[in-house]
């Protein structure tokens, strides 16, 4: 049944909290030198600062996605996106560093409501598959378009007003959220056996300990963390161990672990799992690598950068264009195809300075992870009956936060080694402190150390692109032969049975 203006409109509502969540990851970064001068914020609570927004979102969203079909989408979006507004008004005249922090943990756990929400209102508005596929790709440009123009914006804001302005972006958004979203958004939750209003606590708080020690963890390991990072890492796997026999005896689990056994889904969720490790990692020294190597200013940074976030945003909007003329499964390998080509304009910069292929690169590979992200997220959300569909939207959210977080933390860690293996050291010159980092190296003041400090770094970065490069290679095989095994047993299956994943026939 086509889609009628209300659900547009709709939709253009759920753009709104989308842009919001994608705007907010980036905008302190710009901010916090101003932050650290004005409320004094230590080393340590200017990583918590950075950080701590991201680990509650990850950490939040799985029981948000089942709390939302539990009680309802439209509800907990409203509810998440006012505490979102207060919140972020709070952080904008923080008085220190401290109850910033607070602040930002708390917006963190506010915008993990969000997300999943927007995903499963788009499937209750869209039950046609092709509709539901161009709203998907819209959603996406939001969200990846969003998370590139939060730098630029920040910087904007930055130029003429205090720090606590960038925190202020959101209060127009969530005031027009809260007006039209009662209007013009459905309500929908699950019923009978699959839904219900309760939550296991259980099941919640081992969630929670698994993703957050495991993601604090790999960051510090990237950092050079020790034991105790370690030992994080480890005990967020054990938790993670008593979550999935949990969920395999409850009836009603906050994670709903079939998805996973589904080959099709399964594939896709690892897919953008990888996919997200290799472009987080890769994307982190590439912003590494315009400020500290080419010597480029934060803002002037930030708007070479941006079109890494505009592309995958491209991509994902001419996605239902493209697979009218081609196979879903053409289209993501081919976009996966495409991204090799991108990270080896990465590393060619790497190895030759160059600002322009960096940037391009980078485009080139987002560009290409467009159909991936915009189909894939329409296959994961689509295989689930209509009452599911906000836990498995947090599913292939999560997925995504985690492999941006292992990209950053194992691919830093890969460009920290080849940097301090090619880095040559003249005599006389504090060895430690130079190996530790290319900004340690510059801070030692000598021509020659920084000059090969650049080429190694340049090196890492190389390293880095062509690893991505590779498994990228290697990832279009393999989705692509997993796609053609779904697309042969659909040719058999009952129509009926080729409905329950419209969005990939």
């Amino acid at each position: 049944m086509p889609a009628t203006r209300r659900a547009w409109l709709g939709l253009a509502v759920l753009m709104l909290p989308t842009l919001l969540v994608a705007l907010d990851i980036g905008v302190v970064f710009l901010a916090l030198p101003a932050i650290s001068v004005d409320l004094g914020a230590s080393g340590v609570q200017q990583l918590w600062l950075t950080d701590v927004y991201g680990f509650l979102i990850a950490g939040f969203l799985i029981t948000m996605g089942t709390l939302g079909d539990r009680i309802g989408r439209r509800k907990l979006l409203l509810i998440g996106a006012a505490a979102f507004g207060v919140l972020s008004i709070v952080a904008a005249f923080a008085p220190d560093a401290g109850t910033l922090i607070v602040t930002r943990a708390l917006l963190g756990i506010a915008g993990a409501t969000l997300m999943p929400s927007t995903l499963a209102l788009i499937s209750t508005l869209f039950p046609d598959a092709k509709q539901r596929g161009t709203a998907i790709s819209l959603w996406a440009l939001c969200q990846f378009g969003g998370a590139a123009l939060g730098p630029v914006l920040g910087g904007v804001l930055l130029a003429h007003f205090w720090w606590g302005s960038v925190f202020l972006l959101g209060a127009p958004v969530i005031l027009l959220l809260l007006v039209a979203g009662p209007l013009v958004l459905p309500e929908h939750r699950g019923t009978g056996g699959t839904g219900g209003t309760k939550l296991d606590p259980a099941s919640v708080v081992l969630s929670l300990a698994t993703v957050l020690p495991a993601v604090w963890g790999i960051k510090e390991l990237a950092t050079g963390g020790g034991t105790t990072a370690a030992l994080a890492v480890l005990a967020g796997l054990g938790f993670g161990v008593a979550f999935v026999r949990r969920q395999r005896r409850l009836a009603t689990p906050l994670l709903d672990l079939s998805l996973f056994r589904r080959p099709q889904v399964g594939t896709i969720l690892a897919t953008m799992l990888l996919t997200g490790l290799f472009m987080a990692g890769t994307g982190m020294l590439v912003s590494q690598y315009l400020q500290l190597v080419l010597g480029l200013s934060p803002l002037t940074a930030a708007l070479w950068y941006a079109p890494m976030g505009l592309a995958i945003g491209l991509g994902c909007v001419l996605t239902p264009a493209i697979v009218r003329r081609v196979s879903p499964r053409a289209a993501i390998t081919a976009g996966l195809v495409l991204g090799v080509g991108g990270f080896a304009l990465v590393a060619f910069a790497g190895t030759a300075t160059g600002l322009l292929p960096a940037s391009a690169g980078l485009a080139v590979v987002a560009f290409g992870d467009g159909p991936l992200v915009a189909l894939g997220t329409g296959m994961i959300v689509g295989s689930v009956p209509p009452e599911r569909a906000g836990s498995a939207a947090s599913t292939s959210e999560t997925c995504l936060e985690l492999g941006a977080t292992l990209g950053m933390a194992l691919l830093g860690s890969l460009a920290a080694a080849v940097y301090r293996a090619r880095l040559v050291v003249p005599s006389g010159i504090d060895v430690d402190r130079a190996r530790e980092s290319l900004a340690g190296a510059e801070t030692i003041g000598s021509t020659a150390l920084t000059a090969s400090a650049h080429a190694a770094f340049g090196s890492g970065l190389s390293t880095v692109a062509w690893v991505s490069a590779v498994a990228f290679a290697v990832l279009s095989v393999v989705v692509g032969r997993a796609l053609k095994r779904r697309e042969r047993q659909s040719r058999v299956e009952m129509p009926s049975s080729r409905q329950s994943s419209p969005s990939v026939n």
